[in-house]
């Protein structure tokens, strides 16, 4: 039994992980015409990631929005649902979870921590309730709805830390007041910052061990509780399901929250870990790279985890990369770019590498099965 499941995980892992060589091997051609040295530049993208502990700390820290915006899409995958919502999610997160911890001074760790990381999870679980809702209710596409709240959430959280204008403008409810000109809120309070696992320079926090302990809760939930079941259910056959007597519209509703929840919870431990201050200019694409981290690891909680080790690593070494060899840091987006198009399009991997379907896998939801898109 042992042997089997580790011949279908090396199975499903197989694709994705040819998708990320074939990438670095299209990344090095490119840098060759263009005068650069891949041997060089590869060098220092791994030295800078995993060449010493600043470097193996800076992937970590990395690696931990990633492994929650991709789970956030995976989850949703299950369902069936497209979820590229996860960056609004993310946003909608932060700035409740900020707005928590700028507040309610004297309160102790024990209560105001875990009261800003709920508020943080309920953000997203809001953002995400809203696209399931209207598609339920309405027949709104999800993907469609998802796109509009996230620059609905773009707008709405750069509105709370607005500084204000020299013609009276009022500032956002949450802009620090002796930022000046800068469109930031203040420090979270020490009793709602993350604590660290490792303190400064390296500053690896705990929300690294709660993300790694959710993605083992999200595999959990998807694989041994009836929850799960309904959702895997509803993600492979909508009309079985009904048919079966499952709650089709719940469902669907339930495990956008879900999704909107980790994403909101990407974005809490990103500003309470690291930031311990909200700013527009802090967010980043994580919220899009959730999606390149739930495809190349195949929608399994497992698989996320082992791809946002490999995306935290391409995002901590770039820097290095580029001081070492002086290639444009951009590179790193042009394989993952290479690497969301060779795993949404499996059949041109299986057709380089000579590669049979795989029959069997960790999972039974299409997308796992065959490896792309559904």
């Amino acid at each position: 039994m042992k042997f089997r499941v580790l011949r279908q995980l090396g199975q499903t892992l197989l694709l994705p992980l040819l998708a990320l060589l074939t990438a670095l091997v299209l990344g090095a051609v490119i840098m060759l015409l263009s005068g650069d040295n891949p041997w060089e530049a590869y060098r220092g993208l791994f030295a800078g990631a995993l060449g010493n502990a600043r470097g193996w700390t800076s992937t970590v820290r990395r690696m931990t929005p990633l492994i929650l915006t991709g789970l956030s899409v995976a989850t949703a995958f299950k369902a069936g649902l497209f979820n590229i919502g996860a960056s609004g999610q993310f946003l909608m997160g932060t700035i409740a979870a900020v707005a928590v911890g700028v507040n309610f001074e004297g309160l102790p760790m024990v209560i105001h921590l875990p009261l800003a990381i709920l508020a943080g999870a309920l953000g997203g679980v809001i953002w995400g309730a809203i696209p399931g809702l209207l598609k339920v209710y309405t027949g709104a596409h999800e993907v469609i709805v998802t796109i509009m709240l996230n620059y609905i959430a773009s707008n709405f959280v750069g509105w709370t830390v607005y500084a204000g204008g020299t013609q009276g403008q009022t500032p956002g409810p949450l802009w620090d007041i002796t930022a000046g000109a800068v469109s930031e809120t203040r420090d979270v309070l020490l009793s709602a910052q993350l604590p660290y696992i490792i303190g400064p320079p390296y500053r690896v926090h705990w929300g690294f061990g709660l993300a790694l302990l959710i993605a083992l809760f999200v595999w959990w939930l998807l694989y041994k509780t009836i929850i799960g079941f309904e959702i895997r259910t509803v993600g492979q056959n909508l009309k079985a399901a009904r048919y079966a007597g499952m709650h089709v519209n719940w469902t669907i509703v339930r495990t956008m929250m879900l999704a909107g929840g980790l994403a909101g919870l990407a974005g809490t431990f990103e500003t309470l870990g690291v930031n311990h201050k909200f700013a527009p200019t802090f967010t980043g694409s994580v919220g899009f790279d959730g999606i390149t981290v739930a495809l190349l690891g195949q929608t399994h909680p497992l698989g996320v985890v082992l791809a946002s080790f490999m995306f935290g690593t391409l995002d901590a070494g770039g820097t290095r990369m580029q001081f070492d060899s002086g290639v444009s840091a951009d590179i790193i987006q042009v394989i993952q770019a290479l690497v969301l198009a060779f795993v949404a399009a499996p059949l041109l991997i299986r057709t380089i590498f000579r590669l049979r379907r795989v029959r069997h896998s960790l999972d039974t939801t299409p997308s796992a099965r065959w490896g792309g898109l559904v």
